[in-house]
């Protein structure tokens, strides 16, 4: 083959990758769980029906009906607070995306994998396993301790305090645009030392990227994300040459600097580290943000507790993450044939854990579907997964999260939803595209 034709097959080939991992991720999953959906299998009838906006608790409880571990064409699938919490805990299982088996599939997606790192895919603290994972997080967690978070709590007052304050109270708003969204991705930028004249440009790439985390993604969407997620790994190369000659004072540059034997992260997982803190960063806590929102505006007998007591609003998030988790669920793949809650499950199956079904279980949770503030053991949900990959950044979210909805809350007390809210459509990420309001 001539010199030309060897680059026209290149550039040809270059042109496919992107529709093979848009199809193999996101449309044939889609496709499959949707004309399962139709068949009444379980699973497909959940992501469907989260797609849709449709109300989930009649389908937890089916889900959970049908046993503590429910058998579906991908797999298996549990709403028992128990069973998710020994699948995630279990060394008997593993992370995985789809074709991270050695199969013929898997090669196929390893071929057309992105040059990019992204948050799904090794060496992200999400998709990685002992004893890589052991080594990494111990680095990581060294760094993101809930001390050093706890020390951040001055500056993300102060970032609520300017973001509303650059809000007109005067005429409508739409809250995820100018306050849900703003909030978290401000506070990621501090933390990632990012540079005054780059906030803007992060800010973007956040929002852009955050749906990385999804599954089912249309093209469009599917090529934005990808962008995003590659002009930030170009953006975030030389961010990390900057930090290694001028070190901040930030969590990033520690990050940076950290070594365990002398031996710290590598590029690729600083990187990776970098671009989970920016899409599940922003993506979990908007959600809480804007999911806690609606939730007292629509409750105001709730609201009124909280100001009467506001020691409760740390407790108020537990309540909201329980009620309407962030994440839907997760899975994970078993490494050899064990029991979970005493139900065989073979070597490679697949496991879904539907985190915001364990948050509605009647055995750990009285009265789940009714949202109370004043809840005891709401802190009990698994939101926040549990075991080795239990989310690096709760404490942060958590905070986060408490100061967003007081101070909100505390600004405007008069704020009311305007009609036209609209849910995301999406699959495993749960809240708000749209949260049209008044404050005045």
């Amino acid at each position: 083959m001539t010199r030309f034709g060897k680059t026209v097959v290149e550039g040809a080939l270059g042109r496919t990758k992107p529709v093979i991992r848009w199809g193999l991720g996101h449309a044939l999953p889609r496709a499959v769980l949707l004309r399962q959906a139709r068949r009444g299998d379980l699973q497909g009838r959940l992501v469907d029906d989260a797609a849709a906006g449709r109300d989930l608790t009649g389908l937890f409880d089916e889900i959970r009906a049908a046993g503590p571990v429910a058998r579906t064409r991908f797999g298996w699938i549990t709403t028992h607070h128990t069973a998710v919490r020994e699948v995630l805990s279990s060394d008997d299982f593993r992370t995985g995306v789809l074709g991270s088996d050695g199969s013929a599939l898997g090669r196929l997606m390893e071929w057309s994998a992105g040059e990019y790192l992204h948050p799904v895919r090794p060496p992200s603290l999400l998709a990685v396993n002992p004893p890589e994972h052991t080594r990494y997080r111990k680095l990581v967690t060294g760094v993101f301790t809930a001390r050093a978070v706890e020390q951040l709590r001055g500056r993300v007052q102060a970032i609520a305090d300017e973001v509303l304050g650059r809000i007109d109270p005067a005429g409508p708003v739409d809250l995820v645009e100018s306050y849900c969204g703003l909030l978290p991705v401000t506070v990621i930028s501090e933390i990632l030392g990012v540079p005054a004249a780059d906030v803007g440009k992060v800010l973007s790439l956040g929002a852009a990227a955050a749906p990385s985390l999804d599954l089912g993604l249309g093209w469009r969407t599917f090529r934005d994300v990808e962008t995003a997620l590659a002009e930030f790994d170009t953006w975030l190369g030389e961010h990390l040459d900057h930090l290694r000659r001028h070190p901040g004072d930030d969590l990033f540059s520690r990050l940076v600097a950290a070594r365990d034997d002398g031996v710290g992260l590598t590029e690729a997982e600083l990187k990776s580290t970098a671009g989970l803190v920016l899409a599940a960063g922003f993506e979990t806590t908007v959600n809480l943000l804007g999911s806690g929102i609606a939730l007292l505006t629509e409750r105001p007998d709730q609201l009124a507790v909280l100001r009467e007591r506001p020691e409760l609003w740390s407790n108020a998030v537990e309540e909201v993450l329980r009620h309407d988790p962030p994440v839907l669920l997760t899975g994970r793949v078993a490494v050899r044939a064990t029991e979970v809650a005493g139900v065989p499950v073979p070597r490679g199956a697949v496991v879904t854990t539907v985190l915001a079904g364990a948050n509605r279980d009647p055995g750990v949770f009285t009265d789940p579907a009714t949202f109370n503030v004043t809840r005891e053991g709401a802190r009990n949900h698994v939101s926040f997964g549990a075991g080795r990959h239990h989310c690096l950044g709760a404490t942060l979210a958590r905070m986060e999260g408490e100061i967003g909805l007081r101070t909100i809350f505390d600004r405007f007390p008069a704020l009311a939803l305007s009609p036209g809210s609209r849910r995301r459509e999406t699959r495993i990420l749960r809240g708000y595209e749209y949260l049209p309001a008044t404050l005045a």
